[in-house]
């Protein structure tokens, strides 16, 4: 195999888009168009060249890529003139693989494809049949063989009737490539260098066109504005919910269901509507995930639940545990294999033993909590001072009443009993009853206030 240059293209503003961030910045899932385009060029690829015009310094500093060979186009004078800009860096006796940052679906089979054509050929185009080509340059054929590229704004009538468009999508003989760039001109609609002319001048030369036409529309779908970004997310989720689900994940709606990062499952989960995945989230077996969660990072274990409306952010969830509905496991925290956290539980930085249960309207921070503890509703760990935050400690089998405050640092002894209603500021010591209330008094000459008119 010859070696394989990809040169993408960058350089566009993307005025349509109304952003300050360049075109290509956009995101996709969790990555920029950009970044979607390098993941399948660097895998196939020596060396990637991006070339980059609006916004280029913070293109790449987006990037953040030491292996990309940046190339400035200072004036936008066409996709000719783009990829002049980094044929100086390029040997003959290679591939130029010519892709575009904002058509991010592109899939790697369909290049591989492309550049098996080129090394035979010399020249090979990627095409796609639309049922509305209208805006896309058209393919035109003689006995079936590529002649040359019309753009609408230079076609005919009869050549605006073809279906069959030019993705912009190439490989060519790096040698030959450069013969033809240089024999470029202005002379078209547009006043600028296509790079979609050296077809013509291929075909004038007697070579062959090798023809890929793609299988899937979306390929080659590039991004316009945010309208068609949105259209093209939808596409990205449902193709990995396809693949989700055939590898065996139950989605009770492809359609509602989104992963902006990575997802890997074992056998019989069920992930509900509306659920959000992001970062790397794992799930043992037979695990279920109710409508309306939020996963980010996060190693759920065998036969957990979570329940609805549950947010869970770089955390860990052992084995057999229930979470929620509208509970919060921030980050840190560890909940136990079968420990139960409740309705509008949250959870920060803790550990939370097996078998604990925390489980309704209460605040779980810095804390580490041992096995069989029973947490009782409205109870709150007090771990700010302030300045600083402080760890509260709670031994195996400790009851804590309702409404209780615990006042950090605090440690409550192994089988500790606390009285509802208590505010904690002292160690409590192992199994014995601990609570701090007032006396209780009624007033004999209070009068219940009356409404005014």
């Amino acid at each position: 195999m010859n070696k394989i240059n990809a040169i993408i293209l960058a350089a566009g503003k993307g005025a349509r888009m109304n952003s300050t961030k360049p075109k290509v910045l956009q995101a996709l899932s969790d990555k920029t168009l950009l970044q979607h385009v390098l993941i399948q060029a660097q895998q196939l690829c020596s060396q990637v060249f991006v070339v980059y015009g609006f916004g280029g310094e913070q293109v790449q500093q987006a990037i953040n890529d030491d292996s990309i060979k940046w190339v400035q186009q200072v004036e936008q004078l066409g996709t000719g003139h783009a990829v002049v800009q980094a044929m100086p860096q390029i040997n003959n006796d290679s591939i130029s693989l010519i892709l575009y940052g904002d058509v991010p679906l592109i899939e790697q089979s369909t290049l591989k494809k492309l550049i098996a054509q080129a090394e035979k050929q010399g020249v090979a185009l990627l095409s796609v049949i639309l049922d509305n080509p209208t805006g896309y340059g058209r393919i035109l054929r003689k006995n079936g063989k590529i002649q040359a590229i019309i753009e609408q704004k230079d076609a005919n009538i009869e050549q605006i009737a073809i279906s069959e468009v030019n993705t912009g999508i190439m490989a060519v003989n790096s040698g030959l490539l450069k013969v033809y760039l240089d024999k470029l001109d202005t002379n078209n609609a547009q006043g600028e260098l296509y790079l979609t002319d050296i077809i013509a001048m291929a075909v004038a030369d007697g070579k062959i066109i090798a023809s890929v036409i793609a299988d899937n529309e979306f390929e080659v779908a590039g991004v316009n504005d945010k309208v068609q970004l949105a259209e093209l997310e939808r596409v990205f989720q449902k193709n990995q919910a396809t693949k989700f689900m055939q590898n065996g994940l139950t989605l009770k709606d492809p359609l509602r269901f989104d992963c902006r990062g990575t997802l890997s499952f074992g056998q019989d989960c069920e992930i509900d509507v509306n659920v959000l995945i992001k970062g790397d989230v794992s799930l043992g077996d037979n695990t279920l995930i109710a409508s309306n969660c939020i996963l980010k990072n996060a190693k759920i274990g065998n036969n957990v639940a979570i329940l609805p409306n549950s947010i869970i952010e770089d955390a860990i969830i052992g084995d057999g545990a229930s979470i929620g509905p509208f509970a919060r496991i921030r980050p840190d925290s560890n909940i136990g294999e079968d420990a139960k956290i409740g309705n509008f539980v949250e959870v920060k930085k803790s550990t939370i033993g097996k078998g604990s249960k925390v489980s309704h309207l209460s605040y779980i921070g810095d804390t580490t909590m041992g096995r069989a503890v029973n947490i009782g509703a409205g109870v709150i760990t007090c771990n700010y001072d302030g300045v600083n935050k402080h760890q509260t400690i709670i031994g195996d089998g400790v009851f804590v009443g309702s409404d209780s405050q615990l006042i950090a640092p605090v440690t409550l002894g192994k089988n500790a009993t606390i009285g509802a209603g208590s505010t904690i500021t002292k160690d409590s010591p192992e199994g014995r009853l601990t609570l701090s209330r007032s006396k209780q008094i009624s007033l004999k000459n209070w009068n219940k206030p009356i409404k005014k008119n």
